[in-house]
């Protein structure tokens, strides 16, 4: 299947009864693309990544995925997604690493089913590329946070997406190790060519990464290459933000974890 987009968005808006909090989204996501999310506290983003991965319907508007429309897309195991880190995850409970990314093909094969047979050979494959294959079969809740979030995208990749959605993935991730887990989703972006989604405050940490930035805000104020985005005057993005914004800036690499 191709098309010119992995997500597309038409004039997309969305309320909770009669409190308005997507008005009028139009975005669009073509492969291979990093793009940033960034707003304040309340503007919507996890709302929007709700949508793009069906878990609510817009009030208006439209979803295109890979080329068809939301509601007839039956592949959505092309989309992958890593929430927060929070306490959302139980990390006592009795589980391997190889475990809990082998948990990632239900979305693949679906539940009840037996898991594929080179199940084996996914799960290496995954957590290959995030760098954790050292830590197969240690207990989930041995890792610090920022393992146990490496192995959470692993969960989101064994399942071979086309775009990986990561919503705030660096809460609970010391600071000093958050430039090395941007360097792993620059990597997956790189040499896989997976198109990445990413909600982030870490605009300054992240900033050499990504190719584009969505300002939102209830909608859309700016979309499109990180260069054009710098270009904005603060007093654009003080009246979007609601509060001064830094212009994003290369940052420098940092260590490993």
């Amino acid at each position: 299947m191709n098309a010119p987009y992995d997500i597309e968005l038409h004039n997309v808006s969305f309320q909770y009864d009669q409190n308005i909090v997507l008005k009028n989204i139009s975005l669009q996501v073509k492969q291979g693309d990093f793009l940033a999310v960034l707003g304040p506290n309340g503007s919507g983003k996890s709302t929007l990544l709700k949508i793009i991965l069906g878990l609510l319907k817009p009030t208006s508007g439209t979803v295109d995925l890979f080329g068809e429309k939301s509601r007839d897309f039956k592949k959505r195991e092309w989309l992958g997604y890593v929430s927060q880190k929070s306490n959302a995850f139980n990390t006592g409970f009795p589980a391997t690493v190889y475990e809990v990314v082998q948990s990632g093909l239900v979305k693949k094969t679906g539940l009840f089913k037996n898991f594929p047979k080179d199940s084996f050979q996914r799960v290496e494959k995954a957590l290959n590329s995030v760098g954790m294959i050292d830590f197969m079969n240690q207990s989930i809740g041995e890792l610090s946070g920022g393992q146990q979030q490496r192995v959470f995208i692993a969960r989101a990749l064994v399942a071979e997406p086309k775009c990986l959605i990561l919503d705030e993935p660096t809460v609970g991730i010391d600071h000093q190790h958050v430039q090395s887990f941007y360097n792993m989703l620059a990597e997956l972006n790189r040499e896989q060519n997976l198109t990445l989604i990413l909600v982030t405050h870490d605009v300054d940490t992240v900033s050499s990464k990504i190719s584009h930035v969505a300002c939102l805000n209830q909608t859309i104020h700016f979309h499109g290459f990180k260069n054009e985005f710098n270009q904005l005057s603060d007093e654009d993005r003080q009246a979007w933000y609601g509060h001064s914004v830094r212009k994003i800036h290369h940052a420098k690499s940092g260590g490993t974890q």
